[in-house]
This record gives structure tokens, sequence and C-alpha cells, in this order.
């Protein structure tokens, strides 16, 4: 039985969704960020803003430059987590085996599904028209015998695109992409692939292995090698998890104010437990602290138990910021992660343990009523001009 895989990526996901929820927006350059005038970045733009050269993670600053005109909105992630949730969902209805890579992308295992939905081609476009008619939104997907290559091809024809590498052709489909489009391989080791006067992806096909290990060391020569000629080098595994959650902030100006960090830590919280999905968690939390010199450190501690709610995330936090920072050095950014996110069956439950906290409860009502269009409710501190500020999109 031939593998089949499909990569699926949602188009321009943030300001997609922000289109579909407010149609005027439709056909303008969206924005989905920072605010103009603050320290930030842009998390997703639609595609009208891209023509005008904006991209993830470009200074605010740049994206404002470049398209003034441009609709700036503040990140939703409740609101994304929650069309994402439907998406895999409705992903679901074609197999089971679908693992969501981040809140915007998915792995599907389609082999043996041909007698239900027909050939590649033809199960792509229902997928597609699924989510489409369901969701409002499109969704470009790469088709291959596996997940590596799958993953290059959906990005080719974006948006709403859909590219399919035949079996056998995985190399030749390598073959006529610019080195740039290698996947896992960043700026240095492209540099060091310069270095050798290999410009190419054919150009690396045709390196020699033995001056490739001498260069880059075994292990990244291997994976050069096989991702060159269109072999799977493991980046995707088919376990069905979510390794790591993250969330931070950038601050308009940098703060030694421990009680404007706790709050900005407390939005994290709330938004790291609005993300997990139901059933999953973690018991390793993460913190994340740049300096006004740009320094930066990350610190983690793991128990046995899981962390289940956004007040365990915040103490967990706390106690890292508490030991790790000397109260006097101004910070420019902070950030929390859960590292290891597997199923809560998975964790040992504690002798103790209670049932939800009042402000946890207060949470999942606030979480609740924003998901059912019933208006949005925030805690009090994070009302305009308490808050900090809107900064990198957070990770999945």
């Amino acid at each position: 039985m031939r593998p089949c895989r499909f990569h699926v990526d949602l188009d321009a996901f943030f300001a997609s969704v922000e289109q579909n929820d407010r149609p005027e927006l439709k056909g303008k350059p969206v924005i989905v960020g920072a605010s103009p005038g603050r320290r930030g970045v842009v998390s997703t733009c639609s595609y009208e803003a891209r023509a005008f050269g904006l991209h993830s993670a470009m200074p605010i600053s740049e994206a404002f430059r470049r398209c003034p005109q441009g609709i700036y909105l503040p990140v939703r992630m409740e609101r994304y987590a929650e069309v994402s949730r439907k998406i895999m969902n409705l992903l679901r209805r074609f197999t089971p085996e679908v693992h969501q890579l981040s809140i915007d992308e998915a792995l599907m295992d389609m082999t043996g599904t041909e007698r239900l939905w027909g050939d590649p081609e033809h199960a792509a476009r229902l997928v597609k028209e699924e989510i489409r008619s369901n969701t409002g939104l499109t969704i470009s997907i790469g088709v291959s015998i596996n997940s590596y290559v799958a993953k290059i091809a959906s990005g080719l024809k974006k948006p709403d695109g859909l590219c399919i590498v035949r079996e056998g052709e995985e190399k030749d489909f390598m073959a006529g992409l610019p080195l740039k489009k290698l996947w896992g391989a960043g700026e240095k080791t492209q540099a060091q692939l310069l270095k050798l006067g290999i410009r190419t992806i054919a150009e690396l096909q045709a390196a020699s292995a033995a001056v490739l290990e001498a260069k880059l060391g075994k292990a990244a020569a291997q994976f050069l090698v096989d991702a060159a000629c269109g072999r799977d080098p493991g980046i995707y595994s088919l376990e069905p998890k979510r390794s790591t959650i993250s969330g931070e902030r950038t601050f308009a100006r940098d703060t030694n104010d421990r009680q404007r960090l706790v709050d900005t830590l407390r939005l994290i919280s709330d938004e790291l437990a609005a993300r997990t999905v139901k059933g999953e968690s973690a018991s390793t939390i993460g913190i994340k602290l740049r300096f006004s010199d740009f320094s930066c450190i990350h610190r983690q501690f793991s128990r046995v138990e899981a962390f289940t709610s956004a007040d365990e995330i915040l103490a967990g936090a706390l106690d890292l910021l508490e030991k790790n920072w000397d109260g006097q050095r101004p910070v420019r950014l902070i950030g929390i992660s859960l590292q290891g996110v597997k199923p809560l069956a998975s964790f040992q439950v504690g002798l103790f343990e209670e049932g939800p906290s009042r402000s946890e409860k207060a949470r999942r009502v606030m979480q609740e009523i924003d998901g059912r269009g019933l208006g949005r409710l925030v805690r009090a501190r994070f009302l305009p001009g308490n808050a900090c500020d809107e900064g990198q999109e957070p990770e999945v």
C-alpha cells in the first residue's frame, strides 16, 4: 500500500479569521500583531498586506512605514484556537490520523483511503471544499508519499493552493527549487553551503557527502542529503502530540515594574490555559526574559503533576521569575512556555488534588462566553491603558 501524506497549511490564518469575522475587511491589508507606535512585531498579515512587502515577524514599525494605510489588529488567540479546533475536527472526517503540528498546520495520513475519497487529488479537493464551506477559510495542501516533501509542496502555490508530488518524482521536484526552500536548513547552514559553492538544491544533490560531513558534521550532512533528494529526514513525527505551547509579550518601554511583569505573566497564563487542548497538558514550565541590552535567558523546571489551570501556570512562572530576576534589571520581553505537552491521563494525579479554583472557574466562564459569541470579558487589569503591548505571535 502506497503511503500518502497531506500537509495542510491554513492561509494567512490569523488575518483570514479576522477578515472572515468582519467581511468589511476582505480585500484590505490586514495586519495582526502589535499596534503601530509600539514595540512588537507582525504575527500574521493578509495577502493584500504582503503585496507591500510585509511578512510575519517583521517589526511593526517597519510594517507601518511600508503600509500606513493597513488595518492593524490585536492578536485574538482564543478565537484563533477555537477556529483551529473546528478545522482539525473537520479534517478528522477524512482520516483519524490527523496530527496537528501548530495552530495553523496539520499532517494527514491518507494512506488506504482511496476507496472512500478517491485518488489523492480528488481527496485533497474534497478536503479543501469541506473547510471552505464550513468555515469560509481557504487552505493549501501539499501531497506526497512523505511528510517532508508534502510540507514543502503546501507552501508553493498559496493561497488556496494544491501541489501534488507523485511517487518517484520527489528528487526531481526538490531539484527544481531554490536553496532557500530547503525546510530545516537555516541561514547559517545555507551560508556554509554557499561557501562550498552550493547555491541550489540540485547542486546539493550532486555534492560529496564526505565534504558535507567534514564541513557540517555527520548528522547535519545526512539531513541535508536526505532532504535534498526528497527523502523524509524525520522532521515530523507521526505521533499525535504537540510538544510545546508558548506565549510572550514585548513591552513598549523596558520595565522593572514587578507588578507589570506579574500582570503580563497572568495574561499569558490565561492565554496558554485557553489554548491547551482539552485532555492535554505538560509538567514542564519555562520562562523567557529578554533584557534591555537584548541578552536573553531561558529557565525551566519540571514536576510530577501536570499544570492544569491558569493559576498553576502563573504560580510556576512567578517562581521562575523570582529565582532568575534581580528586581532591578529592565525587561524588554517576557514569555512562558509549557513543554512536553501530552495527554493528561499520562500524568500522575496529586493525592490531594482539588477542583478548579474560583479564579480558574471565572477564566473558563470568560472563555465560554467569548467562544459562543456572547461578548468579550477580560480581567479588569487588562482593560485598555492597563495591559502590555501585543507582541510576537505565541507559537504552538
